[in-house]
């Protein structure tokens, strides 16, 4: 009897996982066009993979479809990784997040360097001035961390004393992956292959530069309502778009679930670094809980802890959004820039969760 009663459990839970990746795809089908750019999607459960598809092509010349072992510009999700990178340096005894970054860039004007410390660094608390109305676009193809560290490294004011307020900062996060040279003695992407992306299993995961090797790279397009055309929109065609420790790893969905994997099972990174990138390290909303981790937005006052992040990188758009103590993920990359990727996670988590509480979105954090 409890073998029948087991087994009619059993046909009945996969129905019901049946019916709701029948919704997913259903609601995916009738977003994307299959003649268009459009995204990858992966969904963990419980550690386990249940859902990942691709939808649209990855190149409108080639007419190639998309699939979920194709590379995309994650554009900030990059920050998570930047981070993590980070913590690990301060596990092996190489920096303290409580340092002034002075220490790590002596060239950054004094005033300013004594004054902002890596923490605020990661927790965008640091009110560096952004690096885009200062750097020499003019007579650069490809802008690399450097070149946005010489564009700020004069200016002796922030917008803000550090670590009093939020803003988002790009700028700060260029600036990590050089302490990161710093302080390991190798290239940011050198960095990254041995210590972050070999040991979580992400074969084809690379930091993006002139010379890289993508594996099997998705073209990023831009959509011009003008002409109401899809227009190549990626690294060939933008200045900072190739910026490294803010936004600059491509990846495929498939590698970033088992980036989630590894956070996850506390073998490849420690618990305890994981856990403190993903909760909050600097409180933008007090009363509903919501801030900001190493790398993660954090919303602690819904329920279940929800760690997540969008990107947004000329013609490329992603989103990951997770429920740690739950073992659960989802994550989106997109190859055009006209879909509310945040939007639609949201839709996609009321189909697998219906009635759940939903997270506080980014755009109310970072406003």
């Amino acid at each position: 009897m409890r073998i029948a009663v087991a087994i009619i459990f059993i046909v009945a839970s996969c129905a019901i996982k049946a019916q709701v990746s029948n919704k997913i795809d259903s609601l995916l089908i009738s977003t994307f066009s299959s003649r268009l750019p459009g995204i990858s999607i992966g969904i963990v459960e419980n550690g386990k993979t249940v859902f990942t598809k691709s939808y649209g092509v990855a190149d409108l010349n080639t007419k190639m479809a998309i699939k979920p072992e194709m590379d995309f510009n994650i554009a900030s999700l990059t920050k998570q990784f930047t981070a993590m990178a980070v913590l690990q340096l301060e596990e092996k005894g190489k920096l303290s997040i409580d340092d002034n970054i002075g220490k790590y860039l002596p060239a950054l004007n004094k005033h300013v360097g004594s004054i902002i410390t890596i923490k605020n660094l990661l927790t965008h608390t640091s009110g560096l001035i952004d690096h885009y109305s200062y750097a020499d676009s003019k007579n650069l193809r490809h802008a690399h961390n450097i070149d946005v560290f010489n564009a700020i490294k004069n200016i002796d004011s922030t917008y803000f004393t550090p670590g009093t307020q939020f803003r988002y900062s790009n700028t700060g996060f260029c600036l990590l992956a050089l302490i990161i040279e710093k302080a390991s003695g190798l290239g940011y992407d050198e960095y990254m292959k041995r210590n972050i992306f070999a040991p979580a299993g992400m074969q084809h995961t690379v930091v993006w530069n002139e010379n890289s090797s993508i594996y099997s790279p998705v073209t990023g397009y831009a959509f011009d309502s003008a002409t109401a055309k899809f227009v190549k929109s990626q690294a060939e065609e933008h200045v900072f778009f190739s910026t490294e420790g803010d936004g600059g790893i491509y990846t495929s969905v498939e590698d970033y679930m088992q980036w989630f994997k590894a956070l996850q099972g506390g073998k490849v990174f420690s618990s305890a670094l994981v856990n403190k990138a993903r909760n909050i390290e600097f409180t933008i909303d007090k009363n509903r809980q919501l801030g900001y981790g190493y790398g993660w937005f954090v919303d602690a006052g819904n329920g279940a802890l929800k760690a997540y992040h969008s990107g947004d990188n000329s013609g490329f758009r992603t989103f990951t959004f997770s429920i740690p103590s739950q073992n659960f993920l989802i994550v989106i990359f997109a190859n055009r820039d006209d879909v509310n990727i945040e939007e639609l996670v949201l839709k996609i988590y009321s189909i697998f969760r219906p009635g759940e509480k939903l997270f506080a979105k980014v755009e109310e954090l970072t406003s």
